[in-house]
């Protein structure tokens, strides 16, 4: 599954990157992405993609480029909307669904760690040291968008990013973290109606102006249909499992990749071979 994965994955690479130009250097853009992506999908730094012995079968590339590099390259522009670009073309593949849902994922970190980037927050078990992966899933699409913070973000500022990003009408579906009238207010003016289980000791509305949208989903609750999509929200935690349980998939993040820069990277190449292979059991029933 992993070397069919690659193949789609690197093909369609090969396919949208083709205006890609090398403005300084030797290699293209997509084979510093194809080297990359091999080296995620084996859950190895980029320096074991670049020693050919560690290619199962026969390499495709004639040539590997050097482990600084790639790590040069994928700081450039070039490589970096070539991989926003694949991840576009995989979302595109499937039309959008009416119903997304919206949540985080801790990514945590050894406290010994001195990546300044990270944040400490609140994880699993207590709190801990890391990011946290916001995102909005499409059942058919995938993550249709997300973002990637220190742990000690605000989710509910976070989702009025992850919003703002969204372009399809429907119905958004998240926790009571999100029951916030202006993210109410920025998904009403896009079309989305947010739906979220209000807290249990909450009783009125208080003595503060309320969106008209978060109206709308308090009168909804009483009703089957808006219950059972709070229901339905525990699919983007299976999504998350499986997310996290595949060969493949988004493990804890291994020690050579720290910092944001590094983070997003990996995690967007992850997403990357998820959605490629939920398109892949779609088609083929695997």
């Amino acid at each position: 599954m992993e070397g069919e994965l690659w193949r789609q994955v690197y093909a369609l690479a090969k396919r949208v990157g083709k205006t890609s130009r090398v403005v300084r250097g030797t290699y293209f853009d997509v084979e510093i992405i194809g080297v990359y992506l091999w080296s995620v999908l084996h859950d190895r730094p980029v320096n074991w993609a670049c020693e050919r012995c560690n290619w199962s079968g026969r390499c495709p590339m004639k040539r590997l480029p050097s482990p600084s590099t790639i790590s040069r390259r994928l700081r450039s522009e070039g490589v970096q909307k070539l991989l926003c670009v694949i991840e576009k073309e995989l979302i595109n593949q499937r039309p959008a669904s009416w119903c997304r849902f919206i949540d985080g994922k801790p990514l945590p970190i050894s406290g010994h760690s001195e990546d300044a980037d990270a944040g400490y927050g609140r994880a699993t078990g207590g709190k801990a040291k890391g990011y946290r992966f916001h995102g909005v899933f499409d059942e058919f699409q995938g993550f249709v968008a997300w973002t990637i913070k220190p742990m000690n973000a605000n989710e509910s500022k976070v989702a009025h990013e992850l919003v703002s990003q969204l372009k399809e009408p429907g119905y958004l579906i998240g926790d009571n973290q999100f029951d916030s009238n202006t993210l109410y207010d920025l998904a009403g003016t896009r079309s989305i109606q947010l739906i979220v289980r209000r807290r249990a000791y909450v009783r009125g509305l208080g003595h503060v102006r309320q969106s008209p949208y978060r109206l709308k989903a308090i009168e909804m609750m009483t009703r089957p249909f808006a219950q059972s999509l709070i229901a339905a929200r525990r699919q983007i935690e299976t999504t998350y499992s499986q997310f996290t349980g595949l060969a493949f998939g988004l493990a804890p993040l291994p020690n050579w990749v720290r910092t944001a820069r590094r983070v997003k990277n990996w995690v967007q190449t992850k997403l990357i071979f998820f959605t490629a292979y939920r398109h892949l059991k779609t088609t083929y029933n695997v």
